[in-house]
């Protein structure tokens, strides 16, 4: 099974799309999918508008459409502010969050204290465990059964097969975080998905009928390098790298 995530373009949050240097990303995108024709099942999108324009030139380049899943939504618990900044689930500054032990638990992270829920809003293990379940379900229907902290084959020649997601940054390191057992707010502090980034998760059986999931690689650019386009720092705090 190989799980290709993809994160939207370059957005204007005000409108919920994409801002004319993400559409150009999106385009670029769009030119470097059509390498997968052949080998991708199924395109699935965000129901959020940035996601949507970004998989436009990936369903043109394989010839699909793709399937919106509500669950593949940016992460959307809310937490009290007084934990961040804004509400959202991993605005902590380092010297606050780096002493919440729980935050460092693949267990016991969405209970940690400054993940508490607000009162007639989502909450985080709400909603962690709404995007696991949805998770689990679409990779059941490609023959892998989550049995523990590892999948089963059910169905071997569907579990060979590849799926594109257009979502997020955040929902791709709350997905990453539960296929490598590896708590959520290390992963989104420590790692970084340029926009229209890909991001590749093989499974590997090492052990006959029983899959474990390994990340190739963490948002890959390499269709804007070699068309001479930069990535955006959006969502980044620190300098980019560009070489």
């Amino acid at each position: 099974m190989r799980l290709i995530f993809i994160r939207h373009g370059d957005p204007d949050y005000t409108i919920d799309s994409l801002t004319e240097r993400g559409l150009y990303e999106a385009k670029l995108l769009g030119e470097r999918a059509k390498e997968w024709k052949g080998d991708v099942e199924r395109i699935y999108v965000s129901p959020l508008g940035r996601a949507g324009k970004t998989a436009e030139p990936v369903e043109r380049a394989l010839g699909q459409q793709a399937q919106v899943l509500d669950w593949l939504q940016e992460f959307r618990a809310v937490i009290d502010k007084k934990y961040g900044t804004t509400g959202i689930a991993w605005d902590f500054a380092p010297s606050y969050w780096t002493k919440v032990p729980e935050l460092y638990d693949k267990d016991r992270w969405t209970i940690a204290e400054p993940m508490q829920s607000v009162e007639g809003k989502p909450g985080v293990d709400q909603v962690y465990r709404e995007t696991c379940e949805g998770l689990d379900k679409l990779l059941g229907e490609y023959g892998c059964v989550r049995d523990g902290q590892f999948y089963r084959v059910t169905d071997r020649e569907r579990s060979g097969k590849t799926i594109v997601l257009v979502c997020h940054m955040g929902i791709t390191f709350v997905m990453l975080s539960h296929l490598l057992g590896i708590p959520f707010v290390p992963l989104m502090q420590g790692f970084y998905i340029p926009p229209t980034g890909v991001t590749v998760v093989n499974s590997e059986e090492v052990e006959e009928g029983i899959l474990s999931f390994r990340c190739q690689g963490v948002g890959d650019v390499r269709h804007l390098y070699r068309n001479g386009q930069d990535i955006s720092p959006r969502g980044y705090f620190g300098e980019i790298y560009q070489k």
